[in-house]
């Protein structure tokens, strides 16, 4: 897998993880252990891909 390739998988994570989190923060009672989670996982994908960048 290419650099470019990667980074376009890494993006597209970032953003899926994005529409999870909203989607979760609808719900009437949101899990924040899910989210808080979900939240890590999205800030490691982004610090990735700024690493990656660079």
């Amino acid at each position: 897998m290419n650099l470019q390739s990667h980074l376009e998988t890494l993006q597209g994570r970032h953003a899926n993880l994005e529409l999870k989190i909203a989607a979760e923060g609808r719900r009437p009672s949101p899990d924040s252990t899910t989210l808080a989670r979900m939240k890590l996982e999205k800030l490691r994908l982004k610090e990735e891909m700024e690493r990656l960048r660079s």
